[in-house]
């Protein structure tokens, strides 16, 4: 009912839902948000999911897809931690095995195992210049973060 109101809106003002959609984007900017998922099956693969979330609580990655890691949020320990400063905090959040990772010009990842598949998600978020340029972007990070999973998977 909503989308319906708001075509009825933008069509009194000679406009589309595309076109108010870009306008929305030329506002806020050309924000893209995907995701990763890698399934592993077996008893091998939830102790290698196990593993991968270790691994990135461990060693902190300071940079991911090209992007600088500004902080990051373990939801798992109740910790945001500046990477610049070292800087902690609670997150204020329930326990739960999830990690997010604040990145350089407003990009992110959050990382997290799924409670009903054998499969562990990334899912991410960047900002680009044009609709074009976010999903060369995307694709470029989602193509770089294999490279990063990959490690994750084979240590």
């Amino acid at each position: 009912m909503a989308l319906c109101e708001a075509a009825t809106f933008y069509k009194s003002q000679g406009k589309t839902l595309w076109d108010a959609m870009i306008d929305m984007y030329e506002k806020y900017g050309y924000w893209i948000d995907n995701i990763c998922t890698i399934t592993m099956k077996g008893v091998d693969g939830v102790e290698k999911i196990k593993s991968i979330m270790k691994l990135l609580r461990k060693h902190i990655p300071t940079s991911i897809s090209g992007y600088d890691v500004i902080a990051v949020r373990d939801y798992d320990t109740d910790v945001v931690r500046n990477m610049h400063t070292g800087a902690e905090t609670p997150t204020f959040l329930p326990k739960s095995n999830v990690l997010y990772f604040e990145l350089e010009n407003d990009a992110w990842l959050c990382v997290r195992p799924s409670g009903t598949e054998p499969k562990i998600k990334f899912y991410y978020g960047l900002k680009g210049e044009s609709l074009e340029d976010a999903a060369k972007k995307s694709k470029d990070f989602e193509y770089k973060l294999q490279g990063l999973i990959s490690s994750l998977v084979n240590a």
